[in-house]
């Protein structure tokens, strides 16, 4: 019986120790990659003040991957998205140009690395799309303590986004990164220039790279210096509540396969193989030995 026990706990440690090697080598290059079938909306609220009048505005954003553009290295998306004023308290996501809500609305194909969430140029991407740089939708898979490239759309480059510091939100380890421009040339309309500021500060989850709350502040001016647009949103309750529970879930899951599942493997295996030998040693049959007799004398 001991045998059969040994023998039983040698190969489940052999098979526990051969998983946590797998899920070593193997799994973070699987898991810890952008899917390919994303489909996200993520809203946000605040005011906004337009031509000298306020009022309050919601922020929707969808952002859907295309899984068949996609490949194994890149995730192709589409986002669009939408500001409309909320002054009567029942606006819908989005209005088309002709309705007098519509703060603004945009549009943008792009293509991102699955690894490390940057930008880069794919030969699925439409033809005459804008070519994006640096960080567009979320960060890389354990983001770092350090600055990033982040893509401003309006100015069409990369800005720089700084790091500032670790903290929490609702529990959460987060990281918090912050960028700000100002004064920069634009064109405010077609054949009208002016100029553009902005404030962003985005809250990143470093395991996934998930950004689960973002505050934004943008000012537009006129040449003259008349202010045109004073838009200042961020996630709204509901939306950083989700967030935050997301990301404890995606966060808690890859930890369950890139460090829980290996530890127990080589623990787990490494017992099951010790303890298995020694069922094995303490259970072999003794060889009979012939008793010594001293002479006796005459």
């Amino acid at each position: 019986m001991r045998k059969i026990i040994g023998r039983v706990l040698i190969a489940v440690g052999g098979f526990l120790v051969v998983a946590g090697v797998l899920t070593t080598l193997w799994a973070p290059g699987v898991v810890k990659k952008t899917p390919v079938d994303v489909d996200q909306t993520t809203r946000l609220d605040g005011t906004a003040t337009k031509l000298g009048e306020t009022f309050p505005v919601n922020v929707t954003s969808i952002t859907k991957a295309d899984s068949e553009a996609s490949t194994d290295r890149t995730t192709v998306w589409v986002n669009t998205s939408c500001v409309v004023s909320n002054a009567d308290g029942d606006a819908p996501d989005c209005v088309d140009g002709e309705d007098p809500r519509l703060v603004s609305a945009t549009v943008g194909t792009f293509a991102t690395d699955r690894v490390t969430a940057l930008a880069r140029d794919h030969e699925n991407l439409p033809e005459g799309s804008t070519p994006y740089e640096g960080i567009v939708n979320k960060f890389p898979f354990d983001t770092e303590k350090k600055d990033y490239p982040y893509w401003d759309g309006t100015l069409g480059r990369t800005v720089d986004m700084e790091y500032v510091e670790a903290t929490e939100m609702d529990g959460l380890p987060v990281y918090h990164f912050s960028s700000a421009v100002a004064d920069e040339e634009i064109e405010i309309a077609e054949g009208t220039s002016g100029t553009y500021s902005q404030a962003v500060d985005i809250y990143v989850e470093p395991k996934t790279g998930a950004v689960v709350n973002q505050e934004q502040s943008q000012q537009r001016y006129l040449a003259d210096g008349t202010q045109v647009l004073d838009l200042n949103v961020a996630f709204t309750d509901d939306q950083l509540a989700t967030s935050v529970s997301e990301a404890k879930d995606n966060a808690a899951n890859l930890d369950l396969i890139t460090s829980t599942i290996p530890r127990i493997g080589f623990i787990g295996g490494a017992v099951a193989l010790l303890l298995g030998a020694l069922l094995l040693l303490v259970g072999r049959p003794r060889r009979a030995t012939k008793a010594h007799v001293a002479p006796q004398p005459a």
